[in-house]
């Protein structure tokens, strides 16, 4: 079968690979669609943390069930998704109720291979349902449950007021499901107008802000001085990271959505007269994959409008760094098997 392999930062190939045979408590795939994110982006860069070569990339994943357990309730045809966070189920994190950060966790297309490719066998306890999506929407639940888990995090209080930096996907996801949650407003930071401008056309989101700066002052203007009460961070960046306290309302909360590789000093006379409430996120539960996939359903997250570029399998090598070189026009890249 086919398969796409990262060899080494910036280098890609298609590969042929034994078709894979479902084990005992395994449901065999026929991958239909995978879609690309800034996991990706950064594994073909060479900025990944905790990742190591080679590695068949792909975690966003819509599949079709080939072969499943008698007593599984799933039927060959069936698209489903894949909850890619494979936890240990005994470590402290997972006997607490949260595998997505478990002390051994194997992500897939992170620390084992993934899903791009032409079949896939995975345990059982990691298929989820997408009865009613299409298989394109099917592939953008497991990003968009990195925002679900994030606002749930945060535990928003209705009427609030709620500031996103960075309107990639992961974003986006966040500030769709601040608005689910009662946000009383919700306003997008990015270094790129264009992205902002996507964000405000496709969802909605017209409270945008070019980073630089003038932005301090644009942010305290919307807020009498006050500025926001929860801020969630999805650049990954650092330097924004970083910026992003100062963004944060005295008793505010701080959610770190985005991953980098550097440490993240704060100013502790900053930090401590806000009382400031410090988050990260990593990953997300079932509670949140339900939560999106209800979400598609009822209207409320309109997924379709994520979808800017598809690529077939055998040009992804080639395209993978077309398209991280005009990210600005790209939101949701998908690869179609």
């Amino acid at each position: 079968m086919k398969a796409l392999v990262c060899t080494a930062p910036n280098a890609a190939r298609i590969e042929d690979r034994p078709t894979p045979q479902r084990g005992e408590g395994q449901v065999l795939l026929r991958m239909r669609r995978v879609g690309i994110c800034g996991t990706d982006y950064h594994i073909f860069d060479g900025s990944q943390p905790f990742f190591t070569y080679p590695r068949l990339i792909g975690h966003e994943l819509a599949g079709e069930v080939i072969e499943a357990p008698a007593d599984s309730g799933l039927t060959p045809g069936q698209i489903v998704t894949v909850n890619p966070y494979i936890a240990c189920g005994t470590c402290v994190a997972c006997r607490r109720g949260r595998p997505n950060c478990c002390a051994r966790i194997s992500v897939l297309g992170v620390h084992a291979d993934g899903g791009m490719t032409e079949f896939l066998a995975v345990p059982i306890g990691s298929i989820v349902t997408t009865d009613g999506l299409s298989v394109d929407q099917a592939a953008m639940v497991e990003f968009l449950a990195i925002g679900a888990h994030a606002v749930r995090r945060a535990a928003i209080e209705p009427g609030t007021r709620v500031l996103v930096t960075g309107a990639g996907p992961i974003g986006i996801g966040c500030a769709l499901f601040a608005r689910i949650a009662g946000a009383g407003s919700v306003t997008l930071l990015d270094r790129s107008a264009r992205r902002l401008a996507t964000a405000a056309e496709r969802f909605g989101f017209d409270d945008g802000v070019v980073a630089g700066p003038d932005a301090t002052a644009a942010l305290a203007d919307r807020t009498d001085g006050e500025m926001f009460d929860y801020v969630f961070d999805a650049t990954g960046s650092s330097q924004a990271m970083k910026a992003g306290l100062f963004n944060v309302a005295n008793a505010g909360t701080y959610v770190l959505v985005g991953l980098c590789l550097d440490d993240l000093v704060f100013p502790d006379p900053e930090f401590h007269k806000r009382e400031t409430t410090l988050l990260a996120s990593r990953n997300a539960l079932a509670a949140d994959f339900d939560h999106v996939i209800a979400s598609i359903r009822n209207g409320s997250v309109p997924a379709d409008r994520f979808l800017t570029d598809r690529v077939d399998l055998d040009d992804a090598p080639h395209a993978i760094p077309a398209l991280i070189a005009r990210q600005e026009d790209v939101l949701k890249a998908i690869v179609t098997i």
